[in-house]
């Protein structure tokens, strides 16, 4: 009997090594979705095709893996899938794929975004507490509020960097896994760090906006905003015109979760109605 016990000690422990790798080596595949999304999407923007094999290979991921990434990018327009792999059909002169990177797309309808800021930080009073995500239309919001006696919170180390020797701004900068291409603290440790404050606006950035719902790039963006929404009494959209008609991965919200709407007078009707159905006060920018 002795022998048997200490024959089983070791094998507990083997298994409870084995249930604990598993859980790391999930926990770290759910961190690694956007950046993996990202890799896969410059492949094939290189090679134009690519069968899963070589794809799985190079990402080091299973094929079912691979094959679930690759309708993620499909889903965007990036890609079509073919029997056993995949090709380019994003516009290759101007890759989608490094249009995503924050520094290109800043300045992407930069001044319908200048305008969309200008109108936003009206909606701001001196000594209040807002959350803004991070985003290139925020970003330019944010730029606007240089000077301002606020306390800002944000997940953008874009946006925290504006204010990093501004004396008049109270900034808290949430903890988290960085996602470079977008320069925003995602995962477990931002949600958890936002869970405790509490903030009287969140300005919102999106990818799109397509029959009444909201659209983002990826999962542990949305989970980020969804904890966001949350935290805070008022939820303002700021979005230029070209978002209107766009899905991206992941959905967010409806827009009836939204309170304003702040985009640029380029907006068509249609969506004019889409927003005024949704409850939401609509403010052009000028």
């Amino acid at each position: 009997m002795h022998n048997r016990v200490a024959t089983l000690a070791p094998k507990k422990k083997m298994l409870l090594r084995s249930r604990a790798h598993g859980r790391d080596a999930h926990a770290t595949m759910l961190m690694l979705i956007p950046q993996r999304h990202s890799r896969l999407a410059e492949l094939l923007a290189k090679r134009g095709m690519a069968d899963l094999d070589s794809l799985a290979s190079a990402l080091k991921v299973s094929l079912s893996t691979v094959r679930r990434d690759i309708e993620a990018l499909e889903s965007q327009g990036l890609v079509k899938r073919t029997h056993g792999g995949a090709i380019w059909v994003a516009d290759r002169n101007s890759p989608a794929v490094t249009n995503y990177a924050f520094d290109q797309r800043v300045d992407v309808r930069a001044e319908a975004k200048r305008r969309i800021a200008r109108a936003a930080k009206q909606l701001v009073a001196d000594g209040e507490t807002i959350l803004i995500d991070g985003g290139t239309t925020t970003y330019h919001f944010a730029r606007d509020l240089l000077g301002r006696d606020l306390q800002i919170v944000t997940n953008s180390l874009p946006i925290a960097q504006l204010f990093a020797n501004d004396e008049r701004v109270e900034l808290l900068l949430t903890g988290g896994l960085l996602y470079p291409r977008y320069g925003v603290l995602l995962g477990p440790m931002t949600e958890q760090m936002l869970a405790t404050i509490h903030a009287r606006t969140l300005f919102l950035s999106i990818a799109g906006l397509e029959d009444g719902q909201l659209y983002n790039q990826n999962l542990l963006l949305v989970e980020a905003e969804q904890r966001m929404m949350r935290q805070v009494q008022q939820v303002v959209l700021l979005l230029d015109s070209s978002k209107f008609g766009q899905r991206a991965l992941a959905k967010l919200c409806a827009l009836d979760a939204v309170h304003v709407v702040v985009t640029d007078d380029a907006i068509d009707d249609e969506h004019r109605k889409q927003v005024d159905r949704a409850g939401c006060k609509l403010i052009l920018a000028d």
